[in-house]
């Protein structure tokens, strides 16, 4: 096969270019810089999100997100705040981290009114605390660990990145921030950047 003939894109329209980045990705900090990148539009790939780019109502998320990845906390899922017919939804956010940031998020329970939830590495805990309604219907839950904790799950994420990050993923705290008050927007995210912001200095 050719050099021009060989593919840009995988399956998922993500540039390989974009994912060979991820392969010498080996620590927390390394995967939120990249994690930041792609919230800014600098990347195609992101491990675990099976498209080019972030969902729409992730786009006034997006800076406040990078910024997260930038300050100790590799990002997973997240969503805004939403009251509309229909539909509600509570803002959260969940990564991965190191067990002093884990202990600084978890005081945000004490002192806020935001919930955290914090799993230890090799905790495959289960809980569902309902964060997304459609209708009268529980469309999204938080409250489970997504630690790889199992072979199958470290093989998944070594293949998305690389087997020293999946590793290490392994090893690392995981944590759930979320806002309790349907339809809020402007707590949580400055809240968790002043945690990780405060831990940086210490």
């Amino acid at each position: 096969m050719k050099p021009e003939e060989l593919p840009v894109h995988d399956e998922y329209d993500r540039l390989l270019e974009d994912r060979g980045v991820w392969r010498q990705a080996t620590t927390l900090e390394a995967a939120g810089e990249l994690t930041a990148r792609w919230l800014e539009g600098g990347s195609s790939y992101q491990p675990g999100h099976f498209a080019a780019a972030f969902d729409a109502e992730t786009e006034p998320l997006a800076a406040e997100l990078a910024e997260l990845n930038r300050s100790g906390l590799f990002t997973k899922e997240s969503q805004p705040g939403i009251l509309a017919d229909g539909a509600a939804q509570r803002q959260y956010v969940t990564g991965f981290c190191s067990a002093e940031t884990a202990r600084g998020l978890l005081a945000l329970s004490t002192r806020t009114e935001l919930v955290t939830v914090a799993h230890a590495p090799g905790e495959a805990s289960s809980a569902a605390i309902p964060v997304t309604l459609a209708g009268a219907e529980i469309a999204t839950v938080l409250g489970s660990s997504e630690n790889p904790v199992e072979e199958a799950q470290i093989q998944d994420w070594a293949g998305e990145t690389n087997d020293a990050l999946a590793l290490l993923l392994a090893d690392s705290w995981y944590v759930e921030i979320l806002d309790p008050v349907w339809g809020r927007n402007d707590l949580l995210l400055p809240a968790v950047l002043e945690t990780l912001k405060g831990a940086e200095q210490q």
